[in-house]
């Protein structure tokens, strides 16, 4: 019998297990439920407030109107009571008479019976005062014009789920059924597979092709490794988050200050709306750190002597540090990760795990100058017998270089540069003896 399907796999350690295809399908759906929901939510603020509002101030036609009588126009509701102005008004259309009651084009509602009875009282019984009537439908008319200028604060909510769902969904479709390496690659794909160029092509099938490393040469040493991932595109997540998150919270906080103004708080709103708002200032501040980090620790450049590398061979790593912030530490850690997808019953698993990490070098306790880069070589060694990298349909073998920086007083920082490693060749310390194997071209190291 199939197990259940869950949506939560156990974590063992630092091995992560969930179908990477399945995560990227629910992240879409989600962000394109927020998206068609902002949509819908345009549209109807759109039909019942901008449209009609921009009708009454731009195409209504000015007319004369006597006012024939009025009241207090009352709707009960589960807050209570509330009220509007209702003024019966009797005016002439081409010599056709309508007779309606009216105010505003909004006919919105208010709590406080004090200021309907205010406006109300601005009118008199018998008097001629100007009035505004639809060309298309004459039984539609107002006695004032004007824009709810703090009514439109509501647009806030449906544009936020837009830009929240937009920008998942692109986010979604960027990385689609793709690791960081991939994503690390412009042009990669996972079928078919890259192979190695040249003369290794046929000798390692399943390696993956050096080109994306390769393609930009470094100013101090061969090649300077691509950043996984950008930090851009994160503060543009986090960014869409934080408005989208305090635009919905500022409807409730206008609303709740404004009972308050009006001397009618509502203390149940206002409790509801401030753990809301309080989270709101949290992803202020959190965006605002990490715009902070990315603007003051700058670029992280990473160079090696040569590409792809062999396993028991020894090559050179050069690492320049931009910014302007204390760190406590700086560490580059050489890490091998194997991942693996597989069905379990009727589901598709993924599972990545750390299956070997080597610190290559560590500085404590510096500062980064602002326009002094810090730079420095050290040297990087490629365990004999390790697997070399590889890539298949359902199994992957990825090497990476990860910069990690523990910063006085910020968030730390972390940032990956993918490398190739390929099978042990001529000259290599583990060649003979992996010659003599019975294909086996190397082991993960452990």
């Amino acid at each position: 019998m199939a197990p259940k399907f869950r949506f939560y796999e156990k974590k063992r350690g630092n091995r992560r297990t969930g179908s990477r295809m399945l995560g990227s399908l629910g992240e879409a759906v989600f962000f394109a439920v927020l998206f068609l929901l902002g949509c819908a939510g345009l549209v109807v603020l759109l039909a019942t407030l901008v449209v009609p509002e921009y009708r009454a101030n731009h195409v209504f036609v000015q007319t004369q109107c006597v006012v024939r009588d009025k009241q207090l126009g009352r709707k009960d509701t589960a807050e209570g009571p509330r009220f509007r102005p209702e003024i019966r008004i009797e005016y002439q259309v081409q010599g056709e008479t309508y007779v309606v009651r009216t105010y505003d084009i909004r006919q919105a509602y208010s709590a406080s019976p004090e200021e309907v009875q205010a406006v109300l009282d601005q009118f008199i019984v018998g008097q001629q005062y100007p009035c505004w009537y639809d060309p298309d439908d004459p039984k539609v008319a107002v006695l004032v014009r004007g824009y709810s200028w703090w009514f439109w604060l509501t647009f806030l909510i449906p544009v936020s789920f837009i830009l929240t769902g937009g920008a998942g969904l692109l986010y979604a479709a960027w990385t689609w059924g793709k690791s960081a390496e991939r994503r690390a690659a412009p042009g990669a794909r996972r079928a078919p597979l890259p192979r190695a160029d040249g003369i290794h092509r046929s000798a390692y099938p399943s390696v993956p092709n050096p080109a994306n490393i390769t393609n930009s040469p470094g100013t101090e040493l061969a090649f300077r490794l691509p950043l996984a991932g950008s930090p851009s595109l994160r503060l543009v997540v986090w960014l869409v988050v934080a408005l989208g998150w305090n635009g919905i919270v500022s409807v409730f906080a206008a609303w709740a200050i404004g009972e308050h103004v009006a001397g009618r708080p509502d203390w149940v709103l206002t409790g509801f709306t401030i753990p809301f708002a309080l989270a709101g200032l949290g992803l202020i501040v959190f965006f605002f750190r990490q715009l902070v980090l990315a603007t003051w620790i700058g670029p992280t450049l990473v160079e090696v002597s040569d590409q792809p590398l062999r396993p028991g061979r020894r090559y050179e790593v050069f690492l320049s540090q931009t910014g302007r912030l204390r760190l406590n530490s700086l560490e580059v850690l050489f890490v091998c990760e194997e991942e693996a997808t597989y069905r379990h019953g009727t589901n598709t698993r993924t599972e990545t795990f750390r299956v070997f990490q080597q610190p290559v070098f560590r500085k404590e306790d510096f500062q980064l100058v602002h326009g002094v880069p810090f730079e420095v070589r050290f040297p990087l060694e490629v365990p004999a017998g390790a697997m070399h990298s590889f890539q298949s349909e359902n199994n992957e073998i990825n090497w990476k270089l990860i910069v990690v920086g523990d910063v006085a007083g910020w968030p730390s920082f972390q940032r990956s540069f993918p490398v190739i490693v390929y099978p042990p060749g001529e000259g290599s310390p583990t060649a003979a003896s992996s010659a003599q194997g019975s294909g086996n071209v190397g082991k993960l190291p452990r």
